[in-house]
């Protein structure tokens, strides 16, 4: 097994290289399988990777240009993004999940002409095309039947499959980009507005895979198991990444799923693994068996790392190493945990060689002592291990990035040693299964709903330990027979039509009037203190498998 050889050269810093490097190093070495499926050695992925980025030319694809992605875990979505990196144009990843408006605005955002898609998702992406002029085709990256019905948008001309399909062309030795190109698109959600792409260099990217590798002490003989989305920075970067820093074999699933997670492990010896959020209280849910701790997993990487959670995979499952970190798809890792130093309930010490990051007075922007609680503010010693900005968002960029610091709009507090803390959002987002979420979008949405006169999205605490958070909506009916007959299930339908399951909201309330400010601004402090107090409540809507 082979480490990657350009690890303290940031201008080598490109996953296409590491590629690269491992199939001359390791050419016959297994890299990466979908569970249940055939397994691709470095040398096979490396070929792939080279004859779909000359599939992608063939289809007038150029240096620079952006292209959407929306495809689940699986090698399609691997070797068409490390195509893409090697030929220097801009992989822009979309979440599955997304329908309707959601969809429609990062694809018109994206600024992508072509769009490749699982043919599952077609009908979804139909819905949204009509307010994305820019997308000219949508190609289709496995067989499909006539029930789709589809549109002219979706090309028959250049299929990513079959006797003109990227298998049949050529593999050929490109010059790859500088690290310091946009590699991807990747889109995240704030307190308002809609969902804004991070603009990642390659180097960027390769950061978060050199720094997640070093922090859970990863190794040529380790072998990853991915059940994180590939379109969010962590299971792309933070571990299919770190696979290619060190050269080890890696696992994915295609979505999580809490009954195969141990027998997964155990079957592909798995030792190194990933779970965010609520995944650990789904795992812990599992029926406890006497043969809990009989596997190969030594580390595993928890964000946040609840004391409760951390204790049930020592504990329970008897893993040696829990770490965690902070960080964010645009500042990347700035904080990261170590192995043999646990320290349940923190993030991890601060990245210093590579970031400036300092604990403000979010008023102010002052610098606070070490053990005061203010907002973390974040800035690279490197450049381009950071974002570029936000695509076609100059404005946000700016807003962003106030006196020279990134501004994370997250509340924590630092040690003397520089032991991070994560306490608390500052700004108002909402934090579900993983995603954040703008309760502007999901209130631009539900106003659509005939008899909703005024409408509100907040958070609550989830239940389920994680750190996660619960939708909330305050409703008032309009008045006149729309609003009058408007009940929970017409909106509960209205929502599950129109929202992504992670966006869905768990309660609802019907006021009389939202809480406003004397000029008219919703006062969402008020309401998350009225909490879910007369709400419907329809119960856990997990968007995770747990069969």
């Amino acid at each position: 097994m082979s480490k990657f050889s350009g690890i303290n050269e940031p201008e080598k810093w490109l996953l296409p290289a590491m590629l690269r490097e491992q199939a001359e190093q390791q050419a016959d070495a297994p890299w990466l399988a979908v569970a249940g499926g055939p397994t691709l050695s470095f040398g096979q992925a490396w070929t792939e990777v080279q004859r779909a980025a000359t599939w992608f030319e063939r289809s007038g694809v150029t240096p620079g240009e952006h292209v959407a992605l929306m495809l689940p875990n699986s090698v399609d979505f691997v070797r068409a993004w490390l195509a893409l990196g090697t030929l220097g144009a801009v992989a822009v990843l979309i979440n599955t999940e997304l329908k309707r408006d959601f969809l429609q605005h990062q694809l018109k955002n994206s600024g992508a002409r072509l769009l490749l898609c699982h043919s599952s998702l077609v009908q979804t992406i139909e819905e949204a095309l009509p307010g994305a002029p820019n997308i000219e085709m949508v190609v289709l990256c496995d067989a499909y039947s006539p029930s789709h019905h589809l549109s002219s948008y979706v090309q028959p001309f250049a299929p990513w499959f079959g006797a003109s399909g990227w298998q049949c062309c050529p593999a050929v030795d490109r010059d790859l980009p500088d690290s310091r190109q946009i590699s991807s698109v990747i889109y995240t959600s704030g307190t308002s507005g809609p969902a804004k792409g991070v603009l990642m260099p390659h180097r960027h990217c390769a950061a978060f895979a050199i720094n997640t590798s070093e922090s859970m002490a990863l190794t040529g003989e380790d072998r990853c198991y991915i059940v994180l989305p590939l379109f969010h920075a962590h299971g792309l970067l933070m571990q299919l990444g770190a696979s290619l820093v060190q050269g080890m074999a890696a696992v994915m699933r295609e979505r999580f799923s809490a009954s195969a997670w141990l027998e997964d492990i155990r079957r592909y010896r798995i030792t190194a693994t990933s779970v965010l959020g609520a995944l650990g209280a789904f795992i812990e849910a599992q029926p406890q068996t006497p043969n809990d701790k009989n596997h190969s997993l030594r580390v595993l990487f928890n964000a946040p790392n609840v004391s409760a959670i951390d204790r049930l995979f020592r504990e329970r499952f008897g893993v040696r190493d829990i770490v965690s970190g902070y960080g964010m798809t645009e500042v990347n890792m700035c904080a990261l945990g170590r192995c043999g130093s646990p320290r349940p309930g923190a993030a991890g010490w601060i990245l210093h060689d590579m970031f400036d990051v300092a604990v403000v007075d979010p008023l102010t922007d002052c610098e606070l002592p070490h053990g005061q609680v203010g907002e973390i503010v974040v800035r690279p010693k490197i450049p381009f291990v950071f974002m570029q900005g936000y695509q076609g968002m100059p404005e946000r960029t700016a807003e962003a990035t106030r006196n020279l610091w990134f501004h994370t709009g997250d509340s924590g507090v630092a040690d003397a040693d520089g032991l991070l803390t994560f306490i608390d959002r500052i700004k108002d987002t909402i934090r579900r299964r993983g995603e954040n979420i703008s309760a502007t979008e999901i209130e631009q949405v539900l106003a659509k709903l005939p008899g909703v006169a005024e409408v509100a999205a907040y958070a609550v605490p989830s239940p389920i330990p994680g750190g996660e958070d619960e939708v909330v909506l305050a409703l008032v009916r309009a008045n006149g027979p729309e609003g009058e007959t408007l009940d929970s299930k017409a909106v509960y339908d209205f929502a599950d039509k129109n929202l992504p399951r992670f966006a869905r909201p768990r309660y609802l309330r019907f006021i009389s009037e939202l809480p406003k400010t004397a000029n008219g601004k919703v006062q969402r402090a008020v309401l998350r203190k009225d909490g879910t107090r007369s709400a419907n409540d329809r119960g856990e809507l997990s968007r995770v498998s747990s069969d």
